[in-house]
């Protein structure tokens, strides 16, 4: 890891800055089976599929200056980041698949999206209620702005 500290900014989140080497030390790239990493896989792919936004939840926000240490030592252009709040259930815990979630019924893709749409703050007109996921998600690209609700704290690494 390189030394000093490392700033990295968010569309969303307050800017986080890390000095790696005292704070995360030398991490994995490259795991026992052969497979590459999170963090190189996803600077790699990024970079060579031209991601010029990224869009995480905010529980991957604090491994971004690692992923910002990598782009700089490849050579690689860094994105505009994005970290959103995650979807928890009742008593705190990420919802997830790995989590065993309840997969979503696409006869009522409808009402799932306005679900979500209402987590993020958006509240479709009266005459969409009951609308499908079309319509829905039609509007919802019109009228969402993450950056609306102001900085939302992002769990502990």
């Amino acid at each position: 890891m390189p030394e000093g500290r490392l700033r990295v900014v968010d569309r969303l989140q307050p800017p986080l800055e890390q000095d790696l080497r005292a704070e995360a030390g030398d991490f994995l790239l490259k795991r026992r089976d052969g497979a590459y990493a999170y963090q190189l896989a996803v600077v790699v792919d990024d970079a060579w599929s031209g991601v010029t936004d990224v869009v995480r939840g905010a529980d991957l926000w604090t491994q971004t200056p690692r992923q910002r240490a990598l782009q700089e030592a490849l050579g690689l252009p860094a994105p505009r980041y994005l970290h959103l709040p995650l979807v928890v259930e009742p008593d705190g815990r990420k919802l997830s698949k790995s989590d065993r979630a309840l997969a979503l019924d696409p006869r009522r893709a409808g009402e799932a999206l306005a679900w979500a749409l209402g987590s993020l703050g958006l509240a479709p007109p009266a005459d969409l209620q009951g609308a499908g996921g079309p319509a829905l998600l039609q509007w919802a690209v019109q009228h969402w702005d993450p950056l609306a609700g102001g900085r939302l704290p992002v769990p502990a690494p």
